[in-house]
């Protein structure tokens, strides 16, 4: 019988900074946001403006309905909802920069479709900085954000 190996029980093949290439896509699930979700990123973020969860206020100040709050939105791009962490994780060093523009409001009820693309390698020395461009879009193909993350992974050749 053979001996177990945790470090052989993978989800996908491990890969290097080197093993990367520009415009490789890494996609999350998509995912209905709810209002549990609004309620919790709610208590997480302590972000207590009535424009999150208070319809009679969100739709006396231009809304349809409470906004869901754009940190959770950008949440939803974190690189381990993809797998993208599952092919780097020997590699990675650090999770070193974002940025964020929010295009749209969501709303609960909307159903998003986040995505990470790699748009740039830059190798170094002794590590790598890989950019990827973030995108959510709605059920309607609506972009509602964008941005970029830059992550530092350690090469190996």
């Amino acid at each position: 019988m053979a001996t177990f190996d945790p470090g052989a029980h993978t989800v996908v093949p491990a890969r290097t900074f080197e093993d990367l290439s520009l415009g490789e896509v890494f996609n999350a699930p998509s995912r209905t946001v709810t209002d549990a979700h609004a309620a919790a990123f709610q208590t997480v973020s302590a972000d207590n403006h009535p424009i999150h969860y208070d319809t009679v206020y969100a739709r006396a100040h231009g809304h349809p309905a409470p906004v869901v709050h754009g940190l959770q939105v950008l949440a939803f791009t974190a690189p381990g909802a993809t797998l993208f962490p599952q092919y780097i994780g020997d590699v990675f060093v650090a999770f070193s920069g974002l940025m964020a523009e929010f295009h749209q409001e969501v709303h609960a009820g909307d159903t998003l479709y986040p995505s990470l693309t790699i748009i740039g390698l830059e190798p170094g020395e002794e590590t790598g900085v890989v950019t990827t461009r973030a995108t959510v879009h709605n059920q309607r193909g609506e972009l509602v954000l964008s941005g970029e993350h830059r992550y530092l992974l350690r090469l190996t050749k």
